[in-house]
């Protein structure tokens, strides 16, 4: 089936008292959000929801955060240890005491990693351990970032290690330095936010990728053997390395692994935590300490012994190789930009403090690799698991950092012969260990839910079998082709008119270019030769070969004796290909995006705006938006109307009762009084308002069903309930409300006892559902009405309107309940020839 389009207004009749009576008292809504608009969070209701009419017994009811860093310490916590105040910068003195803690804790996790980065990348140990140092004191005191910590990254160990194996280690260092160069150039061109362009299931991919690749390759170092030239030769080798290897160097690989492993499980022990203190920390002093006690056989940490050893900077390139300098130069920093700022807009997630600058940052970012570059460390960029530890315990300024970068220094330079202990092997088992937690299994879940998972899994395994940027670019192609396969979807639906044989209906919704015409062009040629077709275009984009093939049909079905009507819905695409020129790209929907919200929100809080005012811009906006789409359609209801059904409801301005019908011009005759009453037949005095539209709406008309749509928080059954005094002279407040007011004393009677204690809320909505009940009845009352529902020519409705929840129920005769319409389930009417049943019979 086709969905028509929706319209906007409808025939109306109004009985007296138009005017909503006030609500006694003034109902509890959202908040307005910073914008004058309704606030974007939902609140729950506290209410239960609607049931039976009281006092029925009830009846059952039928009908991107970016881990784009190299290891994973734990669980990201809920909230922040140390929130920060987002509208003042914290003072030093107050936030000195958790910087320097903090730094201390980050520091502690720096250094393992950063020396097993470094032998990861094929890079002198020193170097990790001086991308480190320059990236926690430079880039956080030039960078944009208050809590994001840098170093040497796993996501660029790939790179670093074909730089350096393609053109020695000098020449890496002045890519690295180079590419620090173009990263402040983009940072002073504000064009940070161009590297976030990329898609996450791309960025994730890639990741997952490395870390595979870098879990292969050291697990052979763990092993006590060699890696191998690429990724696959690691898998094909890794047998042989577990059959021929057992030295001390796979026992301490393994241990390192081990310890990894159970540490990050560890529970609590009253207040002891021990998970507060880092398991790569713990995991490598463990093993250190095991192998010098035991006077283990193994390859340790060699750091250079004097100043002199301690600078291997950069070196100028040979000619042959400036095409691959520029190369890696490009490579380093995109994939450094992109992963620092990603990274950076993560950790926000984690505090409440001053939001992250990124062209700051990525500036920062660049000053730091150049610095590195210069003094022989490997490639800087902002890794996750450093600062949401830093945000974990307490830290608030980029002190924290800069600090951190700093214990660094002393630490080599003044305990150097500590370091040198470590094992070889140990670096190698953390670096398998953070590898594999590279490949997170919640990001491809989330990615599944997108479906996106198939970039996902096609960049990893390009970035395994084939190599880094190889990877990437297979990655990122499938990406650009899934999206312009989206943004240029076209849906087509056709139906034949139920009752109209002969006469079609076509809608066609998307972008019509090229790559949706066969499919266009395989719908319209299923239609009957000499049918009349109703064609619907709400298409944003329409390229010439799309309105050539739809043009060619028309024409040649024309030709053949049929008819074409084209309706565009959204823009006049078809005929401005007819007539003139098109426009140039796709177009926005003209007038207001949330066209069914109220003036105030559309239109602002209407201050310097009189009511005319007000109204004449809602008719400027309507002229704007609308009337071009709609003329066709009111041309031919100009003469008559043909209406579906009579909907009277309560005149209170939130009720609208196209919009929660989805109906149109035409489809509804509206009668609207305050309480959605409907006063007997025969009533002394007689209403003539609410009798001549029932038996003009029935009687010539021809409505096939009357609707009686009550709603939430209604002024109306508040006042009823509060006591309506009867009618007599004098000066009563209510006057000629109060008497119209009096036709629904009945529904009170339905209603029955109310517990002392209802909530007034509640009160009022089990009288406005009793009294939809009510008024049905009393359109029984009169006889051609009757006459027609008991021919089973007519239907009666009973609807009610959750203002809180927006949603429409419908009165379910048989239990007396109001039922919540299912928006998946389109809802079959009762034969007007059964006999209503329940507790709540209409008779």
């Amino acid at each position: 089936m086709v969905t028509v389009r929706v319209a906007e207004s409808t025939a109306s009749t109004t009985a007296p008292g138009a005017a909503c009576a006030p609500e006694s008292r003034p109902h509890a809504g959202h908040p307005p959000d910073h914008h004058g608009g309704p606030s974007a969070r939902r609140t729950t209701r506290k209410d239960r929801p609607p049931g039976p009419v009281a006092p029925l017994p009830r009846t059952a009811v039928s009908s991107r955060e970016c881990h784009v860093c190299e290891d994973v310490q734990g669980p990201r916590p809920n909230r922040p240890t140390a929130p920060l105040s987002p509208a003042h910068r914290p003072l030093l003195p107050r936030t000195l005491p958790g910087d320097i803690g903090a730094s201390f804790v980050v520091f502690l996790i720096a250094v393992p990693l950063s020396l097993g980065i470094a032998v990861a990348s094929g890079a002198p140990l020193i170097a990790g351990i001086v991308a480190a140092a320059v990236g926690g004191i430079v880039a956080a005191a030039v960078g944009g970032s208050a809590v994001q910590v840098s170093g040497p990254a796993a996501g660029l160990t790939l790179i670093v290690a074909d730089l350096v194996a393609t053109h020695g280690w000098g020449v890496t260092c002045l890519i690295t330095a180079l590419a620090g160069l173009v990263q402040l150039a983009l940072g002073l061109f504000r064009v940070a936010r161009a590297a976030l362009a990329v898609s996450p299931a791309v960025i994730h991919g890639m990741l997952a990728g490395i870390g595979i690749t870098i879990a292969l390759a050291q697990l052979h170092v763990v092993l006590g053997g060699a890696p191998q030239s690429s990724a696959v030769a690691n898998i094909l080798e890794l047998p042989r390395q577990v059959r021929d290897n057992h030295t001390p160097a796979v026992a301490a690989g393994l241990l390192t692994i081990a310890i990894m492993l159970v540490w990050s499980r560890l529970p609590d022990l009253g207040r002891l935590r021990p998970r507060g203190v880092p398991a790569a920390l713990v995991a490598v002093a463990a093993v250190t300490l095991v192998t010098s006690v035991g006077h283990w056989p193994v390859e340790r940490v060699d750091l250079p012994d004097s100043s002199a050893e301690l600078w291997n900077g950069p070196l100028l390139p040979e000619v042959d190789q400036l095409h691959g300098v520029a190369f890696g130069v490009v490579t380093v920093a995109l994939v450094a930009s992109v992963e620092s700022l990603l990274c950076a807009i993560a950790v926000d997630r984690l505090h409440d403090g001053r939001r992250v600058r990124l062209d700051r940052e990525l500036a920062g970012q660049g000053a730091a690799n150049l610095t590195s570059g210069l003094l022989g460390g490997l490639p800087v960029a902002g890794v996750i698991v450093r600062s949401s530890a830093n945000v974990r315990a307490g830290g608030r300024t980029p002190l924290a950092a800069i600090l951190h970068g700093v214990w660094i220094v002393l630490f080599v330079a003044l305990f150097s012969n500590a370091v040198e202990l470590i094992p070889m092997a140990a670096l190698a088992g953390l670096l398998v260990y953070i590898g594999a937690q590279m490949v997170n299994l919640a990001h491809l879940r989330d990615l599944r839910r997108q479906h996106e998972a198939g970039v996902y899994l096609v960049t990893l395994t390009g970035v395994v079998v084939l190599g880094l940027v190889e990877g990437v670019l297979v990655g990122f192609a499938l990406a650009v082709l899934m999206a312009l396969r989206r943004l240029t979807g076209v849906t087509v639906r056709t139906e034949e008119r139920p009752g109209r044989p002969g006469q079609w209906h076509v809608v066609v919704q998307g972008s019509l270019t090229f790559l949706g015409v066969p499919r266009v062009t395989q719908v319209l040629r299923t239609i009957p030769v000499g049918a009349h077709v109703d064609l619907d275009l709400h298409v944003d984009f329409m390229d010439h070969a799309a309105f050539e093939s739809i043009h060619a049909w028309r024409m040649d079905h024309e030709r053949r004796g049929g008819s074409v009507d084209i309706d565009e819905v959204h823009e006049n695409w078809y005929e401005r290909n007819s007539t003139r020129t098109a426009p140039v790209a796709k177009t926005a929907p003209s007038g207001m995006a949330r066209w069914w919200a109220p003036w105030t929100v559309r239109l602002g809080s209407g201050r310097g705006l009189s009511a005319s005012g007000l109204l004449l811009a809602g008719a400027r906006e309507y002229h704007a938006s609308t009337t071009e789409r709609m003329r066709a359609l009111m041309g031919r209801l100009a003469q008559n109307q043909s209406p579906h059904s009579l909907f009277i409801t309560c005149a209170d301005s939130r009720v609208v009762p196209n919009l929660i019908t989805a109906s149109g011009p035409g489809d509804l005759f509206t009668v609207r009084n305050v309480g959605n009453l409907v006063p007997p037949h025969g009533t002394q005095p007689p209403d003539d308002s609410v009798a001549s539209a029932v038996e003009y709406a029935v009687s010539v008309l021809g409505v096939r069903s009357i609707v009686v749509c009550g709603h939430s928080h209604c002024g109306a059954m508040r006042a009823v309930l509060d006591g309506v005094p009867p009618p007599h002279p004098g000066p009563v407040e209510l006057g000629a409300l109060g008497r119209w007011l009096h036709h629904a004393r009945p529904s009170l009677d339905l209603l029955g006892e109310t517990a002392p204690d209802t909530p007034p809320a509640e009160a009022v909505r089990r009288l406005s559902q009793a009294n939809v009940v009510r008024q049905l009845r009393n359109l029984l009352s009169y006889p051609v009405v009757r006459d027609r529902r008991d021919r089973g020519l007519l239907e009666l409705i009973g609807m009610y309107f959750d203002l809180e929840t927006a949603t429409v129920h419908l009165l379910d005769e048989r239990t007396g309940s109001f039922v919540a319409v299912d928006a998946s389930v389109l809802p079959t009417p009762r034969s007007g020839e059964e006999a209503p049943t329940g507790r709540v019979p209409l008779r």
